[in-house]
């Protein structure tokens, strides 16, 4: 499979002077007291509706965490054959399977379908996936029109920006700012009351279905034995994109392919839990073909019968960009088992704090720090590295036990060239040291080499004071201390500087 297309590198491209804002974004989300407290309030929602019901509807979700990492990593480790399973019984059934190498490539496809058809305007359910690939500015730039429906969605794209979370996309927003948004682009009255936003909503949306030709939507699990595909959702827009057209067009990230309905039922329990703290959500929509006609109509006790509604074409479009190339990382091989939850934003402290826009990349939150430098290359949102205090939260809440902690260390060891880069992938091999990189990785060797031999360490911090006003003086210009004292005051090392350290009380990490 080929490397990151330009679309997407383009989408998600960071130049220097762009990397130097980057601080500057997460000041001025630090300083946006509303967007704070809109986003602690519903984390700590998402937190406790998911604390209550593991604890009250699950007998051993432990367990169930390692049945779903076995679900995944069996359809990992025999995702060739389970593709090809998958192309072979969702053509039986009358889908119209695609394949796109890069994100250019699905554009490309999904732009193909729509042009073959003379389609102007579709509208789309909720799909990272497509955020992924640039898929509404590919299509907006070749005169087609794509309208969310998706709640959350709808209200970012009348807002013009981008989703700040992956579950809940629109999260940072509260019932006023919603009201706001609606009253300023739909010519509707300026109100706040939840059902009265939902109304406007479901108004707007009623009207933009009538007559719908073509709609599109993301897909959670891709059944290999049923060749089918399975949605998930809250809101019934989902399924009106799937059934009121009629053309239907998903787009499907290879890894989401498992073996059979009852693997994907194993990982829908964990889902949805993790996700939003349901036990099942309110839709689930799963899409064996098109609408059936009198020709190929199922038998029935009274004779033939044929579908009333559905679309009278489907197609998946199968992507790869760049997962095979993560599948082949021993490392990071493991991110693709990624439900797409977004548990570990939900109990990130990081996240909580500076929101999924500081992030400016698709996916924020840790998984965001994992899997985008593989999507979209180290160079060009290593910087998203930075955004983890290594607290193991979302290690720890992860539904396929992903270690997301270690892959981020592993990933900053690896920008900062203290690992081989021989069996890396092409992203990662993509990496170009800076003067002030390898600065910080001779600092940082110097430091391993001290923190490694008990001697050495203990001459260092008892003779530390000798430094001080060096430290002092200095630090805010050296590599690694200097990014420390723009935020933080250095710390004073005093004569007994090393005792202190002894004396401070031992932390126990749970495992």
């Amino acid at each position: 499979m080929s490397t990151t297309s330009s679309s997407a590198q383009k989408a998600s491209r960071m130049t220097s002077h762009e990397r130097r804002e980057h601080v500057q974004i997460v000041q001025e989300k630090l300083s946006d007291r509303q967007m704070r407290t809109n986003l602690t309030s519903a984390m700590h929602t998402l937190q406790h509706n998911r604390g209550e019901l593991i604890t009250h509807k699950y007998i051993d979700w432990q367990g169930l965490r390692c049945q779903a990492q076995a679900v995944k990593t069996a359809s990992l480790q025999n995702l060739s054959e389970r593709l090809q399973a998958f192309e072979k019984h969702a053509t039986a059934n009358g889908i119209q399977v695609h394949w796109a190498s890069s994100a250019e490539d699905a554009c490309a496809v999904i732009l193909e379908i729509i042009r073959a058809n003379k389609v102007q305007h579709v509208l789309k359910g909720k799909s990272m996936a497509s955020e992924e690939i640039g898929l509404n500015a590919y299509l907006r730039k070749h005169g087609v029109i794509a309208e969310e429906t998706d709640l959350g969605e709808l209200i970012l794209q009348l807002n013009h920006e981008p989703p700040v979370h992956i579950v809940v996309p629109a999260i940072h927003r509260n019932r006023h700012e919603v009201g706001q948004i609606f009253a300023q682009n739909l010519n509707v009255p300026l109100v706040s009351e939840p059902e009265a936003l939902n109304n406007i909503a479901r108004h707007h949306l009623r009207n933009e279905f009538q007559g719908l030709k073509l709609g599109i939507s993301g897909v959670n699990f891709a059944l290999a034995e049923e060749g089918a595909i399975w949605l998930l959702e809250n809101e019934g827009n989902g399924r009106m994109c799937t059934t009121a057209p009629d053309i239907h067009v998903a787009l499907c990230g290879i890894e989401k392919v498992v073996g059979s309905m009852e693997d994907a039922a194993t990982l829908m329990h964990l889902l949805t839990p993790s996700a939003t703290g349901q036990f099942i959500p309110a839709y689930q929509n799963i899409i064996t073909g098109p609408r059936k006609t009198d020709s190929h109509s199922t038998e029935t006790k009274t004779g033939t019968s044929a579908d009333l509604d559905g679309p009278k074409q489907v197609h998946v479009v199968l992507f790869d960009h760049n997962r095979t190339s993560m599948l082949q990382d021993p490392d990071f091989a493991a991110a693709l088992r990624c439900l797409r939850c977004g548990a570990c934003m939900n109990f990130c402290p990081v996240y909580d704090k500076i929101g999924g826009h500081s992030y400016q990349t698709t996916y924020p939150g840790p998984i965001g720090e994992v899997i985008s430098p593989q999507l979209f290359g180290l160079d060009q949102v290593g910087d998203i590295l930075s955004f983890c205090s290594q607290c193991q939260r979302c290690s720890e809440v992860c539904p396929e036990r992903i270690p997301l902690a270690n892959l981020i260390r592993t990933l900053r060891a690896f920008k900062n060239k203290q690992i081989s880069d021989s069996a890396r992938t092409t992203n990662l091999r993509g990496y170009a040291s800076t003067k002030e990189d390898k600065a910080k990785t001779l600092t940082m060797r110097l430091f391993a080499k001290a923190a490694t031999n008990g001697t050495l360490w203990r001459f260092a911090l008892g003779h530390a004071h000798s430094f001080n006003f060096l430290v002092q003086r200095f630090g805010p210009y050296l590599p690694v201390s200097g990014q420390w004292a723009k935020v933080k005051t250095l710390p004073q090392m005093r004569d007994n500087f090393y005792r202190e350290l002894q004396q401070l009380p031992d932390v126990e990490i749970e495992d």
